[in-house]
């Protein structure tokens, strides 16, 4: 049986972290926001107190650590400008805080000065945003400098440490914090391969035609092959669409076969036909579809 081998994924979907919805006014309730995968971190901290005045710390002092049962996720943007972290208290409290560079620019150790609200914010200007409780800001100004930082893929952020100061709606008054967050190695992105065989058969009993392949994965997964064929025969058109499930595990590739059904009364017959096949699955660490495709003629012997 010959395949034709197409290795590596051809398209993966970046993690894209998920940001705060638009206040009606600095003082209305907030929603959690969904946040993009984000594993949760190995061991981590984050803490914050505010002047009196200041509307989100209420002038008092905030502390989590992972240690405490407090539960950290920090996850990147597609393009590492920004990262989110939400913090989920054992004891009720949630917060969220959102760093960015400006447009255009990977967030990188320095200062970062003249933020305003993210994601609101102008282009060329960093974005900050602290906010939870039911508190968060309508317009803020601020500060922020990030000491250490350290992506992965897919929206993985293995180190972060990084200092704020937040103004909400112009007030002197100020909140103040911090995060250090260190995470295992981030896991290996999933790597899918598809092939297909350049042989295949046309059933003279069903007219149905049978295909097959390989697909192969650097860690387990379910793996969704699709597709569809199309022959032409003395000027008729002949179409059909086909799928299966495979349960793909690292090593030796994993074959796959199915039927494609003919949509009209003719059958599928001996001769050349035009494969377009797709295999999709969710990397199991990051939560993002993968997805691998290949066209290809197959020729098809009666079955």
């Amino acid at each position: 049986m010959q395949l034709r081998l197409l290795r590596g994924s051809l398209s993966r979907t970046a993690s894209v972290v998920a940001l705060a919805a638009a206040l009606a006014t600095g003082s209305t309730g907030l929603l959690p926001v969904v946040q993009a995968h984000a594993a949760p971190a190995a061991a981590g901290t984050f803490g914050f107190s505010g002047d009196e005045g200041d509307y989100i710390s209420q002038g008092q002092s905030y502390a989590y650590d992972t240690a405490s049962d407090d539960h950290l996720d920090v996850s990147a943007n597609a393009d590492n400008s920004g990262v989110s972290l939400s913090v989920d208290g054992a004891n009720g409290d949630w917060w969220y805080l959102n760093l960015a560079a400006p447009s255009g620019t990977t967030l990188a150790p320095g200062t970062y000065t003249g933020a305003t609200r993210d994601p609101f914010q102008d282009p060329s200007d960093p974005g900050l945003s602290l906010y939870g409780n039911g508190r968060g800001c309508n317009t803020l100004t601020g500060t922020f400098t990030i000491e250490d930082v350290e992506f992965g893929p897919l929206g993985y952020v293995k180190t972060l440490d990084a200092t704020f100061e937040q103004h909400c709606e112009g007030d002197v008054a100020a909140a103040r914090g911090e995060v250090h967050i260190d995470k295992p190695a981030p896991p290996a992105a999933l790597d899918l391969g598809l092939a297909v065989s350049l042989d295949g058969t046309a059933s003279t009993l069903n007219g149905k035609a049978t295909l097959g392949g390989t697909v192969s994965c650097n860690k387990a997964v379910r793996v969704d092959v699709s597709g569809d064929v199309t022959q032409v025969k003395k000027r008729q058109l002949i179409r059909g669409s086909y799928a299966t499930v495979v349960n793909c595990v690292p090593g030796a590739p994993v074959a796959w076969s199915a039927k494609a059904v003919p949509t009209g009364d003719v059958p599928f017959q001996r001769g050349d036909v035009e494969v377009e096949a797709r295999a999709t699955a969710t990397d199991p660490d990051y939560e993002q579809s993968v997805s691998a495709a290949e066209t290809v003629a197959v020729h098809l012997a009666r079955g």
